[in-house]
């Protein structure tokens, strides 16, 4: 196995830092713990009073515990499938995935680190698998737009990555391999100061999945993926009364999917190497997707490296009794290096982000929170291939944002609280093209939001939420993998924020043993983004005239049946209207149900979990596809049929600083190409396309690992 230098410097720290910590945690325990409470003092102390919560309206929490459950590496597999989220794995040669929360698309969901921003718009597409959950405390989910007071872009809602902070001395090695050359080494270290005022985190991950190719034609269903992260986190109590934290975090990743390493090209460099700009007469034998790949290597070669720096430092402190200032400034630089079936595409994302937020408490009922932000994102790109074509323009663009915002939570009784927010920001879009003259989007956009909650009883609780936000359609990637396309050239026809206003409503209710929520929201977006095409059959990047929407509804419930066995369940349904659907490149999900069970007792745990999707009527998303090239009786699939995955993990404490684990995903190997059906296709022109995607890609995995904590 070939280690990259940064993986190599992962090792390094972790275990560099490892004789250190463990010496310290040979220290008095007593005065250890004292330590750790010391720690926690001035921002747990806060967090844990409420004093330092940006979101305003309910939010869905993901454990570690839950996270480990699903063996979940990255973010995307951590929060699928969780009530109203659902990951779409949008290609089935690069794997782009898209975060869609309350059945909205993947650009409307913000992804924050901690609270703050530190993804550019851009890194939502390439980017999102490769955010580790190793040294993730948990994952907070808010649905909704406006659903975080700083986050008013979020139109769908925000993804909230809480990163564990240090407590106590610790080090955590975790190893584990499985089928598809599936590797992941995960290590940790926290640190705490002997005084007890400083708190340090380090985390490093490395994974890695081979291609699959299932239906051993030589191009594969799900491509190779290799991530590699390292991420440092300080915390300093400057005095009694205020902290400073740092993070720094840098990532990369490289995707490449199409022909099949060792079957049809030696390596990755050889696929990319191969492009002659020189169309192979027949892709497949017969020109039939379902037959043995005999096209050139760079001809469904899809290859993608990005790498991500993220840094942002927090200064909290309590100002007096009454009011708690929070002044934050975050970074982000994304850089994409791709090579689409011949098209090369180079990305350099930098953004920049600034806030202060007060709180003040005037009364046991009554609090404001408020304070001003700044955001300001630059993403150049530019390709070789397509640059000198007339119809093409750049998607390169300057962004900024400004904005104030205020929000008032009051308890006028015990039964009951409210919280009436609003943002005002000054928004800046524009794409810096030449061709591209004046400022596409310039305007003043007011986000209010409701929140309120009503205590019926002691086990009956109502919530009600309804806001606006807003997004500005920037990027390539909208809607469609339209650079795909796009040897025909690139235009774009933006001039307008997208808006959207939701309400949702919930009951839940909370017993010793048994936890049932139901749920109910609707979503209007006006101005969505939309790939179309020219007369001339060029991709343009415009605007819905007409405003989409999207309802959802969902019930979940939990039961502990008794010491040793819990079980979940969960139903959910989405409607989308045919404006909404029309936008959508890959057919969301309508209709799914989930089943989980755990077993615990003493060192043994067994958790099983199985999710069943409903059947679609692909039709009413656009697809029409040929598995061979200009024969009509080969048509693909209209009716998508309903299917479930199943999963088990058990895992064992053989003692206390040791733990070994197995388990199995995809257990009955539900796959769409199983049923016979490849995501490649020929459109009804004869043109060749890789996402005809309605069920599940990866097949069954088998993995086993040991984690060790000292």
């Amino acid at each position: 196995m070939k280690f990259s230098p940064l993986y190599s410097a992962m090792l390094a720290v972790s275990f560099i830092s490892t004789p250190t910590l463990i010496e310290a945690a040979e220290n008095d325990g007593v005065d250890q713990e004292i330590e750790s409470i010391q720690v926690q003092g001035v921002r747990r102390k806060l967090d844990l009073a409420g004093r330092l919560k940006d979101v305003i309206q309910q939010t869905e929490v993901l454990d570690a515990m839950m996270i480990e459950n699903k063996n979940a590496l990255n973010l995307t597999a951590a929060i699928n499938n969780e009530p109203g989220v659902n990951v779409s794995n949008e290609c089935s040669m690069c794997g782009v995935k898209r975060i869609m929360l309350n059945g909205m698309k993947g650009e409307h969901t913000t992804i924050l680190v901690d609270g703050l921003p530190t993804h550019t718009l851009i890194s939502g597409f390439y980017g999102v698998d490769a955010i580790a959950t190793t040294g993730v405390d948990r994952i907070e989910v808010a649905r909704g737009a406006g659903a975080s007071l700083i986050a008013p872009e979020a139109i769908g809602g925000t993804v909230n990555i809480i990163t564990k902070q240090a407590y106590d001395n610790q080090v955590a090695v975790d190893v584990a391999k499985g089928s598809h050359d599936f590797t992941a080494i995960k290590t940790m270290a926290t640190g705490v100061s002997e005084d007890g005022t400083t708190g340090l985190t380090l985390v490093g991950q490395y994974d890695k999945q081979d291609q699959e190719d299932h239906d051993n034609n030589g191009v594969s269903e799900a491509p190779f993926i290799e991530n590699q992260s390292i991420t440092a986190l300080i915390s300093q109590d400057v005095s009694d009364s205020s902290n400073i934290q740092v993070r720094i975090s840098k990532i990369q990743s490289e995707i490449f999917g199409g022909p099949v390493i060792g079957k049809n090209v030696k390596s990755i460099g050889a696929a990319i190497a191969s492009y002659d700009k020189k169309d192979s007469e027949h892709l497949f034998e017969d020109d039939d997707v379902r037959k043995k790949y005999i096209g050139k290597p760079w001809e469904t070669t899809e290859w993608i490296k990005t790498t991500r720096d993220e840094a942002y430092i927090k200064y909290l402190s309590e100002l007096s009794d009454e009011t708690v200032a929070e002044f934050a400034v975050s970074y982000a630089k994304h850089k994409q290096d791709s090579f689409y079936e011949g098209i090369d595409y180079q990305a350099n994302d930098k953004m920049t982000y600034a806030r202060a937020k007060f709180d003040t408490d005037f009364s046991d009922e009554f609090s404001l929170t408020y304070g001003l932000d700044i955001r300001h994102e630059k993403m150049r790109s530019s390709t070789d291939a397509l640059s000198k074509l007339p119809t093409y323009q750049s998607d390169s663009f300057d962004y900024e944002t400004k904005g104030l915002f205020l929000q008032s939570t009051w308890t006028p009784m015990d039964e009951f609280e409210i919280a009436t927010a609003v943002r005002v920001d000054r928004v800046m879009a524009d794409f810096v093209d030449p061709k591209k003259v004046g400022v596409e989007i310039e305007e003043t956009f007011i986000a209010p939001r409701l929140d309120m909650r009503y205590f019926h009883n002691d086990e009956f609780t109502s919530r009600f939420s309804a806001g606006r936000g807003y997004r500005a359609p920037l990027s390539f990637f909208e809607t469609d993998h339209g650079i795909l396309d796009s040897k025909k050239g690139y235009q774009i026809d933006v001039d307008s924020l997208e808006e959207s206003l939701s309400v949702s409503y919930s009951l839940a209710y909370d017993a010793d043993e048994l936890a049932i929520t139901t749920s109910i929201a609707h979503s209007e977006v006006e101005n969505l983004a939309s790939l179309e095409e020219t007369d001339k059959g060029v991709p343009l990047l415009t605007q819905l005239k007409d405003t989409a929407s999207v309802s959802t509804f969902d019930i979940t419930a939990g039961y502990t049946i008794n010491d040793n066995w819990t079980v979940n369940a969960s139903v959910e349904k989405f409607i989308y209207d045919k404006n909404f659907r029309s936008s959508y490149s890959i057919a969301p999900v309508e209709e799914r149900a989930s089943f989980e069970i755990q077993y615990e007792k003493e060192n043994l745990k067994v958790f099983w979990s199985t999710v069943w999707f409903g059947s679609k009527d692909l039709a009413k998303y656009g697809y029409e596809g040929f598995d061979k090239k200009g024969d009509k009786s080969t048509k693909k699939t209209l009716n998508a049929p309903a299917f479930s995955t199943s999963d088990i993990k058990a895992q064992y404490q053989l003692t206390e600083s040791t733990k070994i684990y197995a388990g199995v995903s995809n257990i009955f190997e539900e796959t769409q190409i199983k049923r016979g059906d490849s995501p490649l296709f020929f459109d009804a022109n004869g043109d060749f396309d890789v996402a005809y995607i309605y069920g599940s890609l990866h097949g069954r995995e088998i993995y086993a690992g040991v984690e060790v904590k000292l």
